[in-house]
């Protein structure tokens, strides 16, 4: 190493500028789509072109940060990052708009290659803690994100919000320069052959069932502050505490899941993480297709989806990479990039259901659909678990 190691509060800090770049504008979709006089499937497109983007991303960061090291490659990334985003506050029209959000996927790269810097570091479990410790930045950052967005949008308007990126992408490169260490100083690397991996069944058994866990969170982030704002007459600042809820049952599943897995086994935690989001979304579609006005059982029964992808997707994401344990990287790689397609996919999907009718009823049609697709992995996964090694691959969550 020619520099001392990362601090480990570098890494949550990029991992956490990952997920504050896809949450926190959501609150003020409605007053961006207004100001650039647009339609919900256009606006919803800096969703889905952005996780496009990202999913694209997935595959090749980790490559080129083994052939040039992981420092210059997340300071380039940064450095765009930067550029992206006062490209999006200074935009006039909806085109350059677009061009300038998808930019700023590349923070993606926080989260791909701060995994890749603690595999430097550590081994073994104490990389498994180290890895735990900086995914709590996943589960926070997006119930506190959507908040801090909807505040911003409502005290100083929609384009307060990327300054904001502006300024932590400055933040954190500025903080990076002085404190991010290369860990790996590139150079040939072995080739792995992943053709094995990309055969298995099971492996693509967890990739759909995470793929769809995450997808159905998607949906919900794209189609909610529409329902939110056009059908209760929610505000900005409303809308950003109510996209919390899935967050918020995340981290209680995640809790319980952490609890659990040792006594229960992480298929039946995978099965009642698929199962219980399914009851939640049903009754509150029972409830709006009879007719009910109330705002609360929306966001009630979307906490049950925060829950079960806390009980479910960790266990999927363990799974996944113990089908090869040695081609976790490239199983890493695969299922983050089908996850964050499939994400784009139906981000697209649900604005352009939503634009032709943005009710409750539509919204939970989606993410029922989602959610029952999950359960269907799920059940594969758990028989092909089974039926090839019989027991569960999954150890840990």
């Amino acid at each position: 190493m020619s520099r001392p190691a990362p601090h480990l509060v570098t890494l949550v800090l990029l991992t956490a500028l990952t997920v504050l770049t896809l949450n926190m504008f959501l609150p003020a979709l409605p007053a961006m789509r207004e100001a650039f006089g647009v339609s919900e499937a256009v606006m919803g497109r800096s969703i889905s072109l952005y996780m496009l983007a990202a999913a694209v991303l997935q595959l090749v960061l980790g490559p080129l940060s083994d052939r040039f090291g992981r420092r210059p490659v997340i300071l380039g990334l940064l450095a765009l990052y930067v550029v992206a985003s006062v490209l999006c506050l200074l935009a006039e029209n909806i085109t350059l708009f677009l061009i300038a959000r998808t930019g700023q996927a590349v923070a993606v790269g926080g989260g791909i290659l701060s995994s890749a810097v603690v595999r430097d570091m550590y081994e073994g479990r104490v990389a498994a803690a180290k890895l735990s410790l900086i995914a709590s930045a996943m589960a926070v950052a997006p119930m506190l994100a959507p908040m801090v967005g909807g505040l911003l949008e409502t005290a100083f308007g929609w384009r307060s919000v990327f300054v904001t990126y502006a300024l932590l992408g400055a933040g954190l490169l500025l903080w990076c320069l002085r404190d991010l260490g290369e860990t790996h100083e590139g150079g040939r690397r072995q080739r792995f052959q992943i053709g094995a991996l990309l055969r298995a069944r099971l492996f693509w058994a967890y990739v759909g069932l995470q793929a769809l866990g995450v997808g159905t969170f998607y949906v919900f982030l794209t189609g909610a502050p529409f329902v939110a704002a056009d059908v209760f007459g929610m505000g900005p600042a409303q809308i950003g505490i109510a996209l919390g809820t899935t967050t918020a049952g995340f981290m209680v599943g995640a809790g319980l899941s952490a609890r659990l897995v040792q006594r229960v086994g992480p298929i039946r935690l995978i099965l009642t993480g698929r199962a219980l989001p399914i009851a939640g979304l049903g009754a509150a579609f029972l409830y709006y297709s009879a007719g009910g006005l109330w705002v609360v059982p929306l966001f009630l029964s979307t906490v049950t989806v925060g829950i079960g992808n806390g009980l479910s997707l960790a266990n999927a994401n363990a799974g996944a990479l113990s089908v090869r344990p040695d081609l976790a990287g490239s199983a890493s790689g695969v299922n983050g990039a089908v996850a964050l397609g499939l994400g784009a996919a139906l981000s697209w999907a649900t604005t352009a259901v939503l634009g032709a009718s943005a009710t409750p009823v539509a919204l939970l049609s989606l993410m029922l659909i989602t959610l029952m697709l999950a359960m269907v992995m799920a059940v594969l996964a758990a028989l092909w678990d089974r039926e090839e090694t019989g027991v569960s691959n999954v150890k840990t969550p």
